[in-house]
Formats: structure tokens, C-alpha cells, sequence
């Protein structure tokens, strides 16, 4: 928007801080560059303004607007449909034309008396990677006889250190599992692999969010690699030996390098072409979801916060009526969006205590093979990702933004 001709009275970046301790930390700073901003909309005026998501500030900044007569369109609503239910009215005093992206939200907005269309979501209209596999592998040194497994466990860092630890034990199980079946015992001769880690059945792909700081990624999986370590154990000379049993024998061989024998989770740029090469994904509730189902990726949602957070949220999350999501067998709502979008839930969501590599692991197997699960669900994802994008009409562009940019053309087209 900048090179657009974007006067940039105050950047977002520069006041986005998440966490509680880093925003008192910087909430003289932040205060001020609101105040700068709502000043520079009293001198300036503008014609219309166009809100995007971020509903903290956009309600307020909604409310200064309404006071100077200037038009409000909101593009990427708040998710006033799962919680927070009282700012709606918020809504209805001080926007003047919200635009969805999501298909339900068009008819829960309408009933209660905003005037919403649903654009179709931006990522839905973005054209596929077109990398191919080979190409992919050589780039990121993978394998490409191997099935590769994406594992997106969030774009923040406190989401990240809540969900990679379980994902990283998914990896391991592997690591024993593939080893162990390359060991054999005739009754007198075990024959063993010499590093377990090259009879890995899986790739592990981690997407590094633009938001996380790779640097410290790589730290935090170091720590990982060192406790799973204590699978491993040293003999009388101090050699490194990986422990597995093969038929309820223990067996015990040894490695030339422990560290270069743990599991490999390789970290990669962009979460679209992981999720478009990899066979199946292990995703943290979020836009992720919509990534993965835009893909027409099979997955399992894991999610894990505070058990207060967890128990609060499962009280205050109330869906409308019209919007079908039944509850689990432990009382818990969807919290996926694929399975909200399809009225039912298409993808496994692990919750909490029942995120453990264990479980992810049986829900992903089935996804992994060529199973009627498989299908079903690819199906189910193939159909989501057209209820993503708006009908199409003689007079609306294609594109969700184009239909925004033109949403925001016609109002100001309009006899004041």
C-alpha cells in the first residue's frame, strides 16, 4: 500500500507487540501513536476509511470516524460470532459495510442488521505453487522417496512452544518405529542398522511463520534433539547406543553420532508449498487450517493453551444458531475453521490432553495411506475451499480484493 501512494502516518509493525510484559513495556509508545493517528484523521479527514480486522484499535478508530461523518468499511470481521457477542452493536452503530470472509458470516451479520457481503477469502484465489517435487527436494535437501509430513504449529511463539514439543515426539516415535522394524534377531544374530536415522519412513517439514525468529527456532529444537537423547545410552566405553526391542527382545546398537541419528524436522520458508508437496499435515488451529484445506492437504488440527485459558474459552465460546458445530463427546466446540465452514467436523481436532504424539499419530496414519478416510476427507476439503470464494456474478470481480476495492469505489461514488 506504501508504494500504492500510502501515507503512512503511523505503522502497524511498529506497535505490534504480543504479550503482556512487552505491551506495558511499550504502552507509553503505543498510546501515542494512536493519539498521532486519530489527530491526523481530525486535520485530515478522509473520504472513506477501510478497517482491516485488528478489533482492538478498529473499534475505536471506527468510533473517531463515525464522529467525522467519514464512512466505515470493515474488511476481515472480528470474530464477533464465537465470542464478544456484546461488540456487536459496536458494529451496527459504527460500520457501514462489513466485508466477510468467511460464507457464514454474511448471513449471521445480515440478521442482525449490518449491511455484509462475503468477498471470498484472499488466500482462496492465490494461484498453487508450482515447484515440483524434485525441484523442492533438491532445494531443502529432502528426500524425495520419502512421504513427507508438514507440521505447522503456529506463527507465535508461546502457540509454537505449546504444540513442537509434541510434534517433534511424533518424529521420534518414527525414528523407533522404522529402526526397529531394520532390526532382526534369528535367534542368534541381531542384525542392526547402523544409524537408525536413515530408515526413517517420514520427512518432517516445519514452515518458519515470518513471526517466529529462526535463529531461536533452531535453539529450541536443539534443547529438543537433547531430551530426546535420553532414549539413548552409553556403553562401557563410553560409545552412544540407541535402545529399541524387536519381538520383546532388547536390543541396543551403536551409533556413530547420536545427535546426526535423531529425526530431522527441516525448516522451510513458505507454509503453501509445504503443505501443497507434503502427503499430510499436523496443523495448530488457525488461518493454517485454511491454508492447508486451500491445498487440498489431509490434516489433523492439535491445539493446546492453559488449562485456565482452555476452561475459560470452552465457557465463553457460544456459536449462533445458525451456524452448525456440535459439540464433541468431552463438551468441546469445533475450533477448526475447515470444520466450521462445512457444518461438521471433516478433520480431527486434538484439544489439549488429548494432543499427545500418540494420538496424533493414530489420527494421521489413515491419512497417511491411500484409505477411504484419505478420500473422504480431501473430498470434504475440495468443497470448503469453494465455499471460500463468492459466487461469481456478471458484475463482481473474481478476486476478493478487487471485489473489496470495488466495494469501496461504488461508496464513494455515492451522492453525499
Amino acid at each position: 500500500m506504501a508504494a500504492a501512494g500510502q501515507l503512512q502516518t503511523v505503522r502497524a509493525e511498529d506497535v505490534a507487540h504480543m504479550g503482556i510484559t512487552e505491551v506495558l513495556l511499550h504502552a507509553p509508545f503505543i498510546f501515542r501513536q494512536y493519539r498521532k493517528l486519530v489527530t491526523s484523521l481530525k486535520k485530515q479527514r478522509p473520504d472513506i476509511a477501510v478497517l482491516i480486522d485488528f478489533p482492538d484499535v478498529n473499534f475505536r478508530l471506527a468510533k473517531h470516524l463515525r464522529r467525522l461523518g467519514v464512512p466505515v468499511v470493515w474488511f476481515v470481521s472480528p470474530q464477533l460470532w464465537a465470542w464478544k457477542r456484546r461488540r456487536l452493536r459496536w458494529v451496527q452503530q459504527r460500520v457501514d459495510k462489513m466485508l466477510v470472509i468467511f460464507p457464514f458470516e454474511e448471513s449471521f451479520y445480515r440478521e442482525r442488521g449490518v449491511d455484509a457481503e462475503f468477498v471470498g477469502h484472499p488466500l482462496a484465489a492465490q494461484p498453487q505453487p508450482h515447484t515440483s517435487r524434485e525441484d523442492y527436494a533438491a532445494t531443502h535437501h529432502l528426500d524425495p522417496a520419502k512421504t513427507w509430513i508438514a507440521l505447522l504449529p503456529g506463527s507465535r511463539w508461546k502457540e509454537l512452544r505449546a504444540n513442537l514439543p509434541a510434534l517433534h515426539e511424533l518424529a521420534v516415535r518414527d525414528l523407533f518405529a522404522s529402526s526397529a522394524a531394520h532390526t532382526t534377531f534369528d535367534g542368534s544374530t541381531t542384525t542392526q542398522p547402523q544409524d537408525p536415522a536413515t530408515h526413517t519412513r517420514y520427512e518432517f517439514l516445519l514452515p518458519v511463520a515470518s513471526t517466529i525468529d529462526r535463529g531461536r527456532l533452531e535453539e529450541f529444537l536443539s534443547t529438543l534433539d537433547a531430551e530426546s537423547l535420553r532414549y539413548f545410552v552409553e556403553d562401557e566405553e563410553g560409545e552412544p547406543l540407541f535402545i529399541a526391542s524387536v519381538a520383546h527382545r532388547p536390543i541396543r546398537w551403536p551409533l556413530l553420532d547420536a545427535h546426526a541419528s535423531l529425526p530431522r524436522l527441516t525448516l522451510v520458508p513458505d507454509a503453501r508449498e509445504a503443505l501443497h508437496h507434503a502427503r499430510a499435515s499436523v496443523v495448530a488451529s488457525g488461518t493454517a487450517t485454511v491454508l492447508a484445506a486451500i491445498a487440498g492437504n489431509a490434516f489433523v488440527v492439535v491445539y493446546r493453551v492453559s488449562a485456565l485459558t482452555f476452561a475459560l474459552a470452552k465457557k465463553l465460546v457460544q456459536y449462533p444458531e445458525e451456524l452448525a458445530a456440535p459439540r464433541d463427546l468431552e463438551g468441546n466446540p469445533p475450533v477448526a475453521m475447515v470444520n466450521l465452514i462445512a457444518g461438521r467436523r471433516i478433520v480431527p481436532e486434538l484439544l489439549q490432553g488429548a494432543f499427545t504424539a500418540a494420538n496424533v499419530a493414530s489420527e494421521l496414519a489413515p491419512l497417511l495411506a491411500d484409505s477411504p478416510q484419505r478420500a473422504a476427507q480431501i473430498a470434504a476439503l475440495a468443497d470448503v475451499r469453494t465455499r471460500l470464494l463468492a459466487p461469481r456474478t456478471a458484475s463482481a470481480p473474481a478476486s476478493p480484493i478487487d471485489r473489496v476495492a470495488q466495494t469501496v469505489l461504488s461508496l464513494l461514488a455515492e451522492p453525499k
